[in-house]
């Protein structure tokens, strides 16, 4: 059950309310007539929830180390390794895949067998050897749980990342990485981010590249402090039709993950385009009433992502395409102001951390408080995905039946 915060100055620097033990889904998080919402004060906690995390998934004999240990001989044996969620989590779960090979690669061990699967697909066709990891915030998902009984029974090793090691999605894995700290709103933040430090945490034991947490919890901080300039963005976005979501590299899981933020948050239509997909035949599509945002934070090839970057931003100015955009705070001065006439949220290159690190933490806070200030502008409240309509709450129940 999600603790009712609402009668209390929230403290942001406050580690936040643990899982229920015993473990139990959560409930509808308690409706505020209007911001700070809960999703408000969970953005506002994930600096502080980085400096904690990381802190205590250092230890070299902690779950986090373990974890990296079987990641590490799964790929030097050239065995499967998948990683799955569903949501939020299978966003969380993509962004895991980015990291652990860019830390693969740093220790110099294969990555070919490395990838990430949509949880009921997995359970479809799970694999029957290597490692197979979960991503569920609460460990309830069902689907994510059908994934990880298929894959133990087939033969695979089982791992979570998850908030406690009493949910029925712990009890499937062999290894568990807790991150403790529950998320109070139902339009995850807590549950993107928590795992993405997880999956940092892990990449360092496996890279030998220690993660500073308190560089980590400062950029994040950098996001955070964003708010008046993505209140812009969301004025300009206010009244759109649609919103498309463009992304490479290892940014494409923050562009997934915004787009599932802004439908579940605000309940514009929107949709996610690879870069090059975009190009290739959805411009028909869009004119002065869509929206879209621009995710470009990926250091490596730079230049090239940000040089076919450009060509879609002119596209779309040709067609009065409301554009904005997270980017690479370097870029701000490449890409001319005029191509992002909605505004852009900059993301500082943390050079310290490696590439995929540094891009999916830089981009969580701003992709989060862009819906989040888009929901004000729209009148929209994010906490409940809309589960206070009696009508959405019973379509949700019939998808869950």
């Amino acid at each position: 059950m999600l603790a009712d915060m609402s009668h209390v100055a929230f403290d942001s620097d406050a580690p936040l309310p643990g899982p229920p033990d015993p473990w139990a889904s959560t409930d509808m998080p308690s409706l505020r007539p209007g911001p700070p919402f809960h999703m408000t004060e969970m953005i506002e906690a994930e600096p502080g929830l980085a400096r904690r995390l990381l802190g205590s998934l250092a230890s070299p004999s902690g779950p986090a180390a373990v974890l990296a240990a079987a990641v590490t001989e799964a790929a030097a044996a050239g065995r499967p390794m998948v990683v799955t969620g569903c949501g939020t989590s299978e966003h969380a779960a993509l962004a895991g895949v980015e990291i652990l090979r860019d830390a693969l690669r740093t220790a110099g061990l294969p990555t070919a067998t490395l990838a990430g699967d949509q949880a009921l697909e997995l359970s479809l066709d799970p694999v029957s050897s290597g490692l197979t990891i979960g991503v569920s915030h609460e460990g309830g998902t069902p689907a994510t749980n059908a994934a990880l009984t298929a894959c133990r029974t087939a033969g695979a090793r089982t791992a979570i990342v998850t908030v406690s090691d009493r949910s029925p999605g712990a009890a499937l894995a062999d290894i568990v990485v807790t991150t403790e700290e529950l998320d109070q709103n139902w339009c995850h933040v807590i549950g993107y981010l928590a795992p993405i430090l997880a999956f940092a945490a892990v990449g360092a034991h496996i890279s030998g590249r220690p993660l500073d947490p308190e560089a980590a919890a400062g950029l994040i901080a950098r996001g955070v402090d964003q708010a008046a300039t993505a209140e812009g963005v969301a004025a300009r976005f206010a009244n759109a039709t649609r919103l498309l979501v463009i992304a490479s590299g290892s940014d494409r899981p923050a562009g997934r993950e915004l787009v599932l933020k802004i439908e579940e948050g605000t309940w514009i239509p929107s949709a996610y385009r690879d870069l090059e997909t975009f190009l290739h035949g959805h411009l028909p599509s869009v004119d002065g009433s869509t929206a879209l945002v621009l995710i470009l934070t990926e250091r490596e090839r730079r230049a090239e992502r940000a040089r076919r970057a450009a060509d879609l931003l002119r596209a779309a100015k040709v067609l009065d395409v409301r554009a904005a955009a997270i980017l690479a705070e370097p870029l701000d001065a490449e890409l001319p102001g005029d191509l992002t006439p909605a505004g852009r949220l900059l993301v500082p290159d943390a050079p310290s951390m490696p590439a995929a690190v540094a891009a999916l933490l830089g981009s969580a806070a701003p992709l989060q408080l862009i819906t989040e200030r888009l929901a004000r502008a729209r009148g929209t409240n994010p906490d409940p995905i809309r589960r206070d309509d009696p009508r959405y709450r019973a379509a949700a129940e019939a998808a869950e039946t």
